[in-house]
């Protein structure tokens, strides 16, 4: 693909797609017919900007191609010459490129909570992300179709709802942007560890994250949740290099090789939680991206200071309790007083029935306190209940290197 100024024309058009959806859906209202003009319009930049060039003014192309595709679409609809006429008569010219950015509102409708989980993910990868339909299926391992219900769905939701265009007001801003935050924080998650399939990482989706992350911080710079979130993603995904092996096996946090660690990424993330924890109230954003942090600034593994790592959960477990923060710091705490008490918290614990992550934790304390075959049989059951290819693999030579003891 072509490239703008040493810039793909890819990463171009991901960037142009939420300003010209929002400018088109600013002027005419309508965001599903919007929308599917804007795909249209990417599409034909896809093909035509590599052989003629980029216009320029790419944006402005865009927007005027979006706009012409968008009364096509309503001259298609079947028995509507009435429609045809009107259209041309009320929508004689494009929308004029202004210099509001409406890529934030965009991003705040994709995620409106009158729409499932599901489709705020997919909605927002298409609307706000710029990719097509059939790169959301590769990367969410989904099959295409289903990826176009939900977007068909949430985009018949917005219209059936008469959800508007525009920012919330202040009562409800807080609620809102944390919709936004934990869609974004799902995407990255996924990318980072899928939950199913032969790939440990999904790149394309975990780059998606922190780049929407990025533009979100942009234009909230002290909104500190936000803040915590893109250090989180940016101290998390700093690891990636170091989780697989080259033959796609999975490589547990203590025995990674820390040289291979994002440096760059590692150092932005804790300036950005260390300057946030200091003017915004704490949320579990930040208290996540602090105990990364105190991960990724150990050089060894021995060096991991874990009584912090604990004291953090204990705040997180006070501020967001769930599932997930209960079993993390069941581990701090074995590391810091040992395998026994952690045993024993985690029988006393609640635990959604059959997730495989329980199993791998207990089958770890155990191989810790000695336990050697209850372990073997705890890290058999945990792979027999994951659906990620690598996460079985692990857990399966965890399993055969107990066999002899």
């Amino acid at each position: 693909m072509g490239v703008l100024s040493g810039r793909p024309i890819e990463d171009l058009l991901r960037e142009c797609a939420p300003q010209v959806l929002g400018a088109v859906v600013r002027r005419y209202g309508d965001f599903a017919t919007s929308e599917d003009a804007v795909q249209e319009a990417l599409l034909a930049a896809a093909q035509q900007w590599p052989v003629e060039g980029i216009p320029a003014q790419p944006k402005n192309w865009l927007i005027t191609v979006a706009a012409r595709r968008r009364i096509e679409l309503l001259r298609s609809e079947e028995a509507r010459r009435r429609r045809e006429e009107a259209v041309y008569v009320a929508t004689p010219e494009p929308p004029p490129v202004t210099e509001v950015d409406d890529s934030l509102t965009l991003l705040l409708l994709c995620c409106h909570p009158a729409l499932t989980t599901a489709s705020q993910v997919a909605l927002t990868l298409r609307a706000v992300g710029g990719l097509t339909t059939a790169e959301i299926s590769r990367a969410l391992l989904v099959p295409e179709k289903t990826v176009g219900q939900r977007i068909s769905r949430a985009k018949s939701r917005i219209k059936q709802s008469g959800l508007p265009f525009r920012m919330p007001p202040p009562a409800e801003s807080e609620e809102r942007f944390s919709s936004v935050r934990k869609v974004l924080y799902l995407i990255f998650n996924e990318g980072y560890t899928a939950t199913s399939g032969t790939r440990l990482h999904r790149v394309e989706l975990s780059a998606e994250a922190i780049r929407l992350t990025r533009q979100l911080h942009e234009r909230r710079p002290d909104d500190g949740e936000t803040a915590g979130l893109l250090a989180l993603m940016l101290l998390t995904d700093a690891r990636r290099p170091a989780r697989v092996t080259p033959d796609g096996n999975l490589v547990p946090l203590a025995e990674q090789d820390r040289t291979l660690w994002d440096r760059l990424a590692i150092d932005e993330g804790i300036a950005l939680i260390t300057s946030t924890l200091q003017k915004a109230p704490i949320g579990p954003y930040q208290l996540q991206a602090a105990i990364a942090a105190v991960h990724d600034e150990a050089t060894r593994a021995e060096e991991t200071d874990w009584p912090q790592i604990l004291e953090l959960y204990g705040l997180l477990n006070a501020l967001e309790p769930g599932p997930m923060v209960t079993l993390n710091r069941i581990v701090a705490k074995a590391m810091v007083d040992g395998p026994a008490s952690a045993l024993n918290d985690l029988a006393a614990a609640s635990f959604p029935e059959g997730h495989h992550r329980v199993a791998a934790v207990r089958a770890h304390l155990l191989e810790m306190a000695g336990s050697f075959g209850e372990a073997r049989e705890q890290y058999r059951l945990a792979a027999r209940t994951t659906l990620s290819v690598p996460e079985q693999r692990y857990l399966e030579s965890r399993a055969s290197r107990l066999c002899d003891n």
